[in-house]
């Protein structure tokens, strides 16, 4: 819920446009100045003023166009075809103006892709293309000296330099990109593994809360059974289903969270942790307190409750309150709402959350920009097999929608719940 950053408006122009563009000007130039505009005193031994008189060198020229526009529009689909567009158009170039060499203007534009190249290939496919472009030059450099052209200091040496140069540069922005996707990798890796141990920590609460409702109620059952058998009967129910509920938690988280780190204990960041008190953990009744809490920061949040309310088991019920915290919590920080949406329905076999805003974020919702509380919500979700979805609103804000599946009792359940 982040507003999100846009990209410089450089950034944001295709590469085969910087291709064209390059390579375009490149082209025009002396085509305006030694053909179009009126004779002048200077002129210019590669761009002759009678180069293209003829039909097939205008022809030829045409064909260069539009194979390095082509090029250029293909450039981020399918970038060695394309590439080689690009060459093949500008070698096109200087047979239709009978030149032995490749204007280093016009060559920038083979620059440009091979720095795109570099820059989102592999390092095998763009010491490929770099080769493609230095064969070229070696067989325009081959070709002045079979014939023996001293006209001038050859041009290719400087060219293959900036080639060299194009390739260090895109190969330097793939690397770093590289670097930041395993960074971020790694961020969202511990990211998840932060979330599954408050998971197991939130659980073992919980389980601790349980086990003693259990021992209280066992206790309190072993003591009136012979005078008092009806609230004996009550305290044993309410040990059943708080040991049903407990086991079919654990039976639900135990599988996912076997890959947490088990040394955690061994780090220091539980040193001085108090133990698992016996007080309830928290769940969706807590979410008008923390309604009201959201509203005194400055965001109005409204609860609706659909469907016919009922316990849930403790993991659902601390999942989904752990979901709608995150989602308010967004809200009051990044969205710049001034309210936000709470709707809780409770159906036959699932419970579907949803918080919604209409502010002006449209990022992931963590202050940062890096998703990491989307990721902790994700995993949550994921954990119980349930369904979550986050993102923009088409009218404006932000949605998270999740929806859990509550386990029903089975019939052999029911049949013990009943005797």
């Amino acid at each position: 819920m982040s507003a999100s950053v846009s990209s410089p408006l450089l950034k944001r122009i295709p590469p085969g446009l910087w291709t064209a563009l390059a390579w375009f000007a490149a082209a025009v130039e002396p085509i305006v100045e030694y053909v179009v505009m009126p004779p002048r005193p200077t002129h210019s031994l590669n761009f002759p003023r009678d180069g293209l008189d003829s039909l097939g060198a205008r022809a030829l020229l045409a064909l260069a166009f539009v194979l390095v526009l082509a090029g250029s529009a293909a450039l981020r689909r399918s970038t060695t075809p394309a590439y080689a567009l690009v060459i093949a158009g500008t070698v096109a170039s200087t047979v239709a103006w009978r030149q032995d060499e490749i204007p280093p203007l016009q060559f920038l534009a083979v620059d440009v892709a091979l720095c795109y190249i570099a820059a989102i290939r592999s390092r095998r496919s763009s010491l490929t293309a770099a080769a493609g472009a230095l064969a070229v030059l070696t067989c325009y450099f081959m070709m002045r000296l079979l014939m023996g052209d001293d006209s001038g200091i050859a041009p290719e040496p400087f060219l293959a330099l900036t080639v060299v140069i194009a390739w260090l540069i895109g190969n330097s922005v793939h690397q770093a990109r590289v670097h930041t996707e395993e960074l971020y990798a790694r961020a969202a890796a511990q990211a998840v593994t932060a979330e599954r141990l408050r998971i197991a920590r939130e659980m073992h609460d919980t389980v601790a809360h349980s086990i003693g409702i259990i021992a209280l109620q066992a206790g309190a059952a072993a003591r009136v059974v012979e005078t008092q058998p009806a609230r004996a009967r009550e305290a044993m129910l309410t040990v059943e289903k708080a040991g049903r509920e407990t086991l079919s938690g654990l039976r639900r988280m135990l599988g996912a969270l076997r890959q947490a780190d088990q040394n955690q204990e061994g780090t220091g960041q539980d040193h001085g942790r108090a133990p698992a008190s016996l007080h309830p953990a928290l769940g969706l009744a807590d979410v008008e307190r923390l309604a009201a809490t959201a509203t005194a920061a400055g965001v109005r949040v409204e609860v609706r409750r659909q469907g016919k309310h009922r316990p849930l088991p403790a993991d659902i019920d601390l999942a989904a309150f752990r979901i709608v915290q995150e989602s308010v919590t967004n809200a009051v920080r990044h969205s710049g709402a001034d309210s936000c949406l709470v709707r809780l329905e409770y159906r036959a076999d699932e419970l579907a959350v949803e918080v919604s805003d209409r502010g002006k974020g449209g990022g992931t919702g963590t202050g940062t920009d890096t998703g990491y509380g989307l990721i902790g919500m994700r995993e949550r979700t994921a954990l119980l097999r349930g369904d979550f979805t986050a993102g923009p609103r088409p009218g404006g804000g932000f949605l998270v929608a999740v929806r859990l599946p509550i386990p029903t009792m089975t019939e052999a359940e029911k049949k013990a719940r009943a005797i």
